[in-house]
């Protein structure tokens, strides 16, 4: 299957534009608007098909209810496939890749305070619009400026008339993070988003995940050159962090890296 695995992770483009084109697919918005989509995607983009999950978790949230479906759906992307909806399915994720791409000076940070997605969970997304009533991640979240704010304001005047101080923020926040992904690889899914949060417990466990053949690894160190989440995939093959975007199986140089499935354990 490595052929195939390669294969594929050289056209992990292709499945993003697919999926980018197919989540804000507006002819289908009728049938599908209400149904939670693998990704973080803004619903009030004027294109969306789909509802952005984290976006459900907050409606009911602030109705004070559990969301048993929007769970269920989460949950059951987690168990097939962990975080790899980040590495191909997420329009932000592909446009914080496409961003990186700037031929500008890089900066290389670790993951050593990515614990802050879990804050970002229970404070923005789970607390305050419990008590307040109010999506607060989504007056903040920079894929929704991008997704929606934007193309709303720009295609309605009375929308216009309307921007105020936390339209601005919004755009604020966005206008950092495009400075920071332009520099450094993924910091929105690394630090900040509370869905691939939801998603990382479930890598360990996950149908489809990485496992690595310790005795001939060679520790060269070029899967984390290449991994958008700078994992050394070696060490934590099953890494929450980890989007399973296939990269490091693609530049191996002894091939001790390889996708695993249900009823196989990693090599660590």
């Amino acid at each position: 299957m490595r052929p195939f695995w390669n294969w594929i992770a050289r056209r992990r483009w292709i499945v993003q534009l697919v999926s980018a084109v197919g989540l804000n697919s507006y002819f289908t918005q009728s049938v599908t608007k209400g149904l939670p989509c693998p990704a973080l995607n803004c619903y009030a983009c004027p294109a969306a098909a789909f509802a952005c999950p984290i976006g459900s978790l907050q409606h009911f949230a602030g109705q004070r209810k559990v969301p048993l479906y929007v769970l269920g759906v989460v949950g059951l992307v987690g168990a097939l496939v962990g975080r790899a909806s980040c590495g191909w399915l997420c329009p932000f994720g592909w446009f914080q890749d496409l961003v990186h791409k700037i031929p500008v000076p890089k900066l290389r940070l670790r993951n050593r305070f990515n614990w802050t997605r879990t804050v970002v969970l229970v404070t923005l997304v789970v607390a305050l619009p419990l008590f307040t009533r109010a999506s607060w991640f989504c007056k903040l979240c920079p894929a929704g400026a991008l997704e929606a704010s934007i193309p709303v304001a720009l295609l309605s005047a009375d929308i216009r008339a309307m921007v105020g101080g936390l339209y601005w923020a919004k755009i604020g926040i966005l206008a950092g993070f495009l400075a920071w992904m332009s520099v450094t690889r993924r910091p929105f899914c690394r630090w900040v988003c509370p869905l691939g949060t939801l998603w990382s417990p479930f890598n360990p466990i996950s149908s489809f995940r990485l496992a690595v053949d310790q005795e001939r690894c060679i520790r060269c160190n070029r899967c984390q050159e290449v991994c958008p989440m700078d994992i050394q995939v070696y060490e934590h093959p099953a890494s929450g962090t980890c989007i399973r975007c296939l990269e490091c199986i693609r530049v191996c140089p002894v091939e001790c890296i390889e996708v695993a499935t249900a009823g196989m354990t990693n090599n660590q």
